[in-house]
C-alpha cells in the first residue's frame, strides 16, 4: 500500500475516534475560546474532523505529484470522503446542530451520485470529480467545521456563518448534483 493510501485509510480510521469523541458523554469540560464556552468534546472533535478533511488534499496531491494513483485510492478516497462527511452530518443532526432535511438531501446527493457513476463504470466510463464537485466538498467541509466549532470565530459579531454556509453547501450539493446528472443522461437513454 503506498502513501496516499496509507493517508486516505487513516482519514477512515479518524471516524470512529471523531464518533466517540463527538457522541460519548465525556466530561472533559468547556473551554473558553474568542469570548465563546465550548464543549472540549466538540473543540476535539471539530478538529480530528478538520484533520482528516485535510489530508483528502494531502493524498489527492502527493497521488498525483508521485505518480501513485492506484484502483485502491480511487475507490477508497471518495469513500473516505462520503463516510466522514456522513458521520459528521449524522452527529450534527443527533446533537441538534443541523436540520435532518438538509442532510438527507446532501447524504441522498451522494448515494445518487454513487449510483449513477457505478452505471457509468457498468458502461466503460470513468467520470473524474469537476470543480463544481469539488467546491461542493469544500463547501461542506466549511459548514461541518463551523457548525462543530460553534461558529466560534463569527459569534462575537453575531454573523451565523455556520447557517450560512450549510445552506451554501446545500446549494452546491444541489447543484453540482444536477450538473453531474445533467452530464451523464445518455447512461439512461439506452437502457430498457
Amino acid at each position: 500500500m503506498n502513501l496516499p493510501n496509507k493517508i486516505t485509510v487513516s482519514r477512515i480510521l479518524l471516524i470512529p475516534i471523531f464518533l466517540i469523541i463527538m457522541l460519548v458523554p465525556f466530561k472533559w469540560g468547556y473551554v473558553h475560546l474568542l469570548g465563546t464556552y465550548l464543549p472540549v468534546t466538540h473543540l476535539v472533535g471539530g478538529l480530528i474532523f478538520i484533520l482528516a478533511s485535510a489530508t483528502d488534499w494531502v493524498d489527492g496531491y502527493l497521488a498525483r505529484k508521485y505518480h501513485l494513483v492506484t484502483n485502491m485510492g480511487k475507490f477508497l478516497d471518495p469513500l473516505a470522503d462520503k463516510l466522514l462527511v456522513s458521520a459528521a452530518l449524522i452527529v450534527l443532526v443527533e446533537l441538534g446542530y443541523a436540520p435532518s432535511w438538509i442532510v438527507i438531501i446532501i447524504i441522498s446527493r451522494e448515494f445518487a451520485i454513487t449510483g449513477l457513476r457505478l452505471l457509468l463504470a457498468g458502461a466503460g466510463e470513468v467520470v473524474a470529480a469537476n470543480m463544481l464537485g469539488k467546491v461542493k466538498t469544500w463547501a461542506q467541509i466549511v459548514a461541518i467545521s463551523a457548525l462543530l466549532l460553534h461558529n466560534i470565530i463569527f459569534k462575537a459579531i453575531s454573523l451565523p456563518f455556520d447557517q450560512i454556509a450549510l445552506y451554501i453547501a446545500l446549494i452546491f450539493t444541489i447543484w453540482s448534483g444536477w450538473d453531474y446528472f445533467a452530464k451523464n443522461m445518455h447512461v439512461f437513454k439506452n437502457s430498457k
